[in-house]
């Protein structure tokens, strides 16, 4: 096992990272920019090195530092949370350059998932459903107009190296394609210095439905159940849970099954998640694979009772999955809520100082966070600032749970998105599970 490891990243998911490594007796050091010099994870690490200014470029996503900080202290693996460096490949092979453990899968396959059109292919070829479409990258107008009529409109242009909805256009017809067409790759330029972009069917109403799968460096891989996520505004994600109110036993295990069968096709190590699209007919397609541990990854460890990030480490020290597929357990339901410090009517993030804040606690339920009074969120970063998760033995009381605890949830100093969050949670369709990723569409109107 590891004596020491150092945490690429901040806020919530750095002090995530710090309380498993506490468990696993590892000593933890953790890189802040100047900005992050009074954040908890910065407290609660057993070292702390800043690695320059506030930017994101010059701190968290410099390379140079990060690597330097590692040596600096002589850790053993690196931990790069989710966002940031987490997905980089490049990132991952000097890691490996300089000796230092990568916690994540190799950077082959974090290379061949993290483009969207390769990874599409190589699920295809594992026997994974996909969603019709190109089979490569659109070069040019008249290929594009050629696959549109093919698959049938509508159809959604997709940027090779996107995420978060950036790079993503839809087109219900040829005027509308080649203006989404020339817009889709501009902006997956300007946001990913790659202007590749492809082509598939857009289904008109489908759930957002992800299967969590850990593998080990031996070939062994299981699943652990499905989130659903499609309540989501502009392509992020708002609430999370697990299990879906949509998915049978039956569909689950046929979504896991596929899932455990690409993991071992393609030789995945660590955790990772499979994002699929579910059809209103129950046909499943393949969206993505996200090589790192999600942000709604504790919803997953309330109805599993694992520890995903535990899970984690143990596989990049060389350990094998202690437990097999059969072993695993599912009880009840958990739901998560991002908490953003945003405006929760224009969405328009609030920096600022928290004058007050409460916590809510009680049975079932849990808080990751990294604020606490006082704390002043800095405009550079993801606005999120806690996830608040339930658990209980229905999906009907955790809603219930969830609205008690956003209710008793106190911050003060800045806006956040709780009144939405318990806007939703009040409505009749969320209650009923009549979800689906164009939920919030027909909501915010």
């Amino acid at each position: 096992m590891f004596k020491k490891i150092l945490i690429a990243n901040r806020g919530e998911i750095a002090c995530r990272i710090i309380w498993a490594c506490r468990e696993l007796g590892i000593k933890t050091v953790a890189v802040h920019s100047e900005a992050d010099r009074d954040s908890l994870h910065v407290r609660f690490a057993d070292e702390a090195v800043c690695i320059g200014p506030p930017p994101s470029a010059q701190s968290y996503l410099n390379i140079t530092q990060i690597i330097a900080a590692a040596e600096i202290t002589n850790v053993d693996a690196i931990h790069p949370g989710y966002g940031f460096l987490s997905e980089n490949a490049h990132f991952a092979e000097v890691c490996e350059e300089c000796n230092i453990d990568f916690i994540g899968p190799t950077p082959a396959v974090i290379r061949m998932m993290g483009d969207k059109s390769e990874a599409k292919r190589t699920m295809k070829a594992a026997g994974v459903p996909v969603t019709p479409g190109s089979d490569g990258l659109i070069e040019d107008e008249e290929t594009a107009i050629s696959e549109a009529e093919r698959i049938k409109y509508p159809v959604l242009i997709k940027a090779t190296a996107g995420g978060g909805g950036r790079g993503m256009r839809i087109a219900h017809n040829r005027t509308e394609l080649l203006n989404a067409y020339q817009t889709a790759r501009a902006e997956a330029e300007v946001a990913f210095k790659n202007s590749g972009v492809y082509i598939e069917k857009y289904i008109e109403n489908p759930r957002h439905i992800e299967i969590q799968v850990l593998g080990d460096n031996y070939g062994n891989a299981i699943h652990l159940g499905e989130r659903e996520c499609s309540v989501q505004r502009r392509h992020q994600k708002l609430i999370e849970e697990s299990p879906s109110p949509a998915v049978s036993y039956e569909l689950r295990q046929e979504m896991g099954r596929v899932a455990v069968e690409a993991c071992q096709r393609i030789g995945y190590n660590n955790a990772g998640t499979i994002e699929f699209l579910l059809d209103e007919d129950g046909s499943f397609y393949f969206m993505e694979m996200n090589t790192r541990i999600q942000v709604e990854h504790p919803v997953t460890e309330m109805v599993t009772v694992s520890d995903l990030v535990a899970a984690q480490i143990r596989i990049a020290a060389g350990e094998p999955l202690n437990y097999t597929q059969d072993e695993l357990m599912f009880v009840g339901h958990a739901i998560e809520c991002r908490i953003n410090a945003e405006d929760p009517v224009t969405f328009t993030p609030s920096p600022g100082r928290i004058t007050n804040l409460n916590l809510p606690n009680g049975p079932g339920v849990r808080v990751d966070t990294a604020i606490y009074g006082g704390y002043f969120v800095p405009p550079y970063y993801d606005s999120l600032i806690a996830k608040v998760i339930v658990h209980s033995r229905t999906r009907e009381r955790a809603i219930a749970r969830m609205r008690r605890a956003l209710e008793s949830m106190v911050v003060e100093g800045i806006k956040t998105t709780i009144p939405i969050h318990l806007r939703i949670l009040d409505d009749p369709d969320f209650q009923s599970g009549n979800i689906s990723t164009r939920f919030m569409d027909r909501f915010l109107k």
